[in-house]
């Protein structure tokens, strides 16, 4: 059972949530595509139903990954705005939060065919993509390459973000790569045949998903580095911003994605060097420790600073890191750097992580718990 600790008795109902979720089941379009430590729903959902927000005020998620927040807002009506470096992330985040497109099948049915005959007539000239020969045989490469051309002369950019979608989502199976989380090549019977395959697979089953998920609040994303965003690109009317930032020195986004990065015309290079929390940043001689952290997410609350409406909700998820053989209680830094810029600690929810949340940095097995901290802004603190 989650620990509830509150600073202000006037949200004691978030005590009658069992915070831990252990039942929680993902919505259906969320599973199509792979994405790491995702969000599960169960949190934003509860966090935007239980604080609330007024009348046009929007939610907010400053790292939105696949788009949980984003998602629960919208079914709940209310608009939203998400921000993410990961080109990969803002794709997945975009077709989750569009509306349905009820010729998938036949659009993708029918560029699948034009591909397979691209790949029969054509001398194809695949791209230049770094040890491309060892995670890819060269007829998966090939079938790939023509998916991937036909899809970028589409000129319905919602269409073509939704089968960018499906091709992403089946790279990695496709690949030698083991697993999403091993990068271990292995033999695998795979063919090209096996590429156009679940490539349908996957545009069949996008198309059930969003027949039966029907957004209506916009959702606006913004593809960049949530540090240097302009507070003007976002508004000023966030009621509420839900996120959970990248543990320092636990994920990789970026390498997780690259090949699907690379495949779809995207810098997965660019992304590492800007990605928060990266483990090169801290695995390097002289690298980044928790103060970079620090600072990184307090020109983040300046931002929040700057958007989020009077006496609104900053909920922020958040587990430990570690750094150099030593942890770091990313809870506490949190909370010191939100106080100092008048964003009150409200309560303080200690969650079981559940067990099949996975790291690339395999010390993260004995990090058994994460937090929800729930910051309320003062009313005259504006940056």
């Amino acid at each position: 059972m989650a620990n509830v600790i509150l600073y202000d008795e006037a949200y004691s109902f978030l005590r009658h949530t069992d915070w831990d979720f252990t039942e929680n089941q993902q919505d259906e379009i969320s599973l199509l595509h792979p994405y790491p430590a995702r969000f599960i729903e169960s949190i934003p959902y509860k966090l935007i139903t239980e604080i609330g927000l007024n009348e046009n005020e929007r939610v907010l998620d400053p790292f939105c990954g696949s788009g949980t927040t984003l998602l629960e807002a919208q079914k709940l009506g209310y608009e939203s705005v998400g921000i993410d470096l990961n080109p990969i992330a803002c794709l997945i985040s975009r077709v989750k939060t569009q509306k349905a497109l009820f010729d998938i099948i036949e659009e993708g049915y029918a560029l699948s065919s034009r591909a397979r005959i691209r790949y029969q007539e054509e001398e194809l000239s695949i791209p230049s993509i770094p040890n491309l020969d060892h995670w890819f045989k060269e007829d998966i490469q090939k079938a790939i390459f023509t998916l991937v051309s036909e899809i970028n002369v589409l000129s319905n950019k919602c269409l073509q973000d939704a089968l960018r979608f499906c091709l992403s989502s089946i790279i990695v199976r496709v690949s030698n790569q083991d697993s999403d989380t091993r990068y271990a090549a292995v033999e695998k019977k795979s063919n090209a045949a096996d590429v156009y395959r679940n490539f349908e697979i996957a545009v069949k089953r996008l198309q059930s998903a969003q027949i039966h998920n029907k957004p209506d609040a916009f959702t606006k994303i913004i593809n960049r580095d949530i540090l240097s965003v302009h507070h003007d690109e976002i508004g000023d009317n966030i009621g509420l911003a839900i996120t959970s930032p990248p543990y320092p020195n636990a994920y990789e986004y970026w390498l997780y994605h690259k090949y699907r990065m690379w495949w779809l015309g995207y810098d997965p290079i660019d992304v590492r060097e800007h990605e928060i929390g990266a483990r090169p940043h801290f695995q390097k001689k002289n690298g980044q420790t928790e103060e970079d952290f620090y600072n990184q997410m307090a020109s983040v609350f300046d931002l929040f600073g700057q958007v989020v409406v009077p006496s609104g909700h900053v909920c922020i998820v958040i587990g430990r890191s570690i750094i150099r053989g030593k942890e770091i209680d990313n809870a506490l830094l949190i909370r010191d750097m939100a106080e100092k810029r008048a964003f009150k600690i409200v309560a303080d929810i200690e969650r079981t992580i559940a067990p099949t949340k996975k790291s690339f940095n395999l010390k993260y097995g004995k990090i058994k718990t994460e937090n929800i901290l729930i910051f309320r802004k003062g009313e005259n603190n504006a940056n």
